[in-house]
């Protein structure tokens, strides 16, 4: 049986409970985080904790948890080679249900929990993408990684119904990103073209270090928003997430990106993106 850490606490899965009152349940006042595991470590924290910190800015949290020594020992006792962990914390539980925040404030609520994956031999890195376009519903603080998660799942599921793998989002005509993965094109002059850093788009840690790759590589790099025009138009498009690391995309509305395949560019960043993990 799976190990969790909840308020300090390591536990059984199944005697992890969370109060009916607590305000990431009522109310979304929640923020997480999830850094891929290699080899049993789990990568890019510092990152991870800059953005955390932002998080709980933004969403009006406070917590001073030493999260990297609670991670490593939740990573041991589950004996987790290759994945993902995952930490959650919210705005606490109050003696009752109220739109405003107690003063003083509850003491949060926090948990992380591991997740076994296929990361390196992932069968979507050979096969690539297929998703579709679908329009931008989420609320607008996309900067902060909270809860807020609701439309990304109806999105996932739409696309599901529709026989593809994912959806990329559409606002004023403009690409966002994928419901829960950053958004890129490589264009038909070779250069890598990824959304800005903005509250439209989440600022994903492994986006970070797949710009840098391509910078390395002798890529030119613009962030700027791109158009769906431009997407179809592409030589190569993927997407970049803690959760999956770097995947091709080949398809998008049924019509092929490049040569439909997953592209040449694309396999390096992914290959280079997985040597620096297993380096750190």
């Amino acid at each position: 049986m799976r190990t969790v850490w909840i308020n300090g606490e390591f536990v059984p899965e199944t005697e992890a409970k969370v109060s009916i009152f607590d305000r990431g349940l009522n109310f979304g006042q929640a923020v997480y985080e999830v850094s891929p595991v290699l080899d049993g470590h789990f990568c890019n924290w510092p990152h991870h904790q800059a953005r955390l910190v932002r998080s709980l800015a933004t969403v009006g949290i406070s917590d001073d948890t030493q999260w990297p020594e609670i991670l490593r020992e939740l990573i041991a006792r589950n004996n987790l080679v290759e994945g993902r962990v995952y930490l959650q914390i919210t705005g606490g539980a109050p003696a009752d249900r109220d739109f405003l925040s107690p003063s003083p404030p509850a003491p949060p609520t926090r948990f992380a929990f591991t997740q076994a994956a296929q990361m390196v031999d992932s069968p979507l890195a050979t096969r690539g993408l297929r998703v579709m376009l679908h329009p931008e519903g989420r609320w607008t603080v996309r900067s902060a990684k909270t809860t807020q998660l609701l439309y990304a799942v109806m999105a996932k599921e739409t696309a599901r119904a529709a026989g593809v793998d994912d959806a990329w989002f559409v606002e004023d005509g403009l690409i966002t990103e994928q419901t829960s993965a950053n958004a890129h094109i490589i264009d038909a002059r070779g250069v890598l073209v990824s959304h800005p850093v903005d509250y439209g788009v989440l600022p994903g840690v492994t986006r970070i270090c797949t710009l840098q790759i391509a910078r390395e590589m002798g890529l030119t790099v613009e962030e700027r928003p791109f158009t769906p025009d431009e997407l179809f138009a592409a030589r190569e498009a993927f997407v970049s997430a803690a959760g999956s690391l770097v995947l091709p995309v080949v398809e998008v509305d049924g019509k092929p990106i490049g040569n439909g395949g997953p592209g040449t560019l694309t396999a390096e960043i992914r290959a280079r993106y997985i040597a620096l993990l297993k380096a750190q």
